[in-house]
C-alpha cells in the first residue's frame, strides 16, 4: 500500500518561495503517476502539477505554469514541488497523490488512489 507524507509547508510573503516534499513508500509496479493537489477553504480541490514515474513528462495547471516545478528523486522516493513567485491565491492545503495513468487528464483526482495528509501553505501580502 502506497503511503505518502508531505512536508515543507509554511507561511511566506507574496513573491516568496517554498519547496514541498512528499516521501513515498510501499510503491507497486502499477503506480506510474504522481501529483500535487491543493484545496483552499470554500474551494474545490485543484490539481496543480503531475509527473510520470520516469520524471520525463509533466503537466501543470495554468494558474501555476512558469512558477511551480514538480520533480522527483527516485533514489529517495521523494517528489518535490518547488513554488516560486507565490501569490496570496496560492494559499491552500497542498496534498501529494499517487496513482495509475488512466487518461490524459493527469490533474484529475480520479487518476489517484493514494493521498497524503497535506501540508499548509499560507501566502500573505
Amino acid at each position: 500500500q502506497v503511503q505518502l507524507v508531505e512536508s515543507g509547508g509554511g507561511s511566506v510573503q507574496t513573491g516568496g518561495s517554498l519547496r514541498l516534499s512528499c516521501t513515498m513508500s510501499g510503491f507497486d509496479r502499477y503506480t506510474n503517476l504522481m501529483a500535487w493537489f491543493r484545496q483552499a477553504p470554500g474551494k474545490e480541490r485543484e490539481g496543480v502539477a503531475a509527473m510520470d514515474a520516469a520524471g520525463m513528462i509533466t503537466s501543470y495547471a495554468d494558474s501555476v505554469k512558469g512558477r511551480f516545478t514538480i520533480s522527483r528523486d527516485s533514489a529517495e522516493n521523494t517528489v518535490w514541488l518547488q513554488m516560486n513567485s507565490l501569490k496570496v491565491e496560492d494559499t491552500a492545503m497542498y496534498t501529494c497523490a499517487a496513482g495509475q495513468i488512466k487518461s490524459s487528464s493527469w490533474l484529475a483526482a480520479e487518476q489517484y488512489t493514494a493521498w497524503g495528509q497535506g501540508t499548509q501553505v499560507t501566502v500573505s501580502s
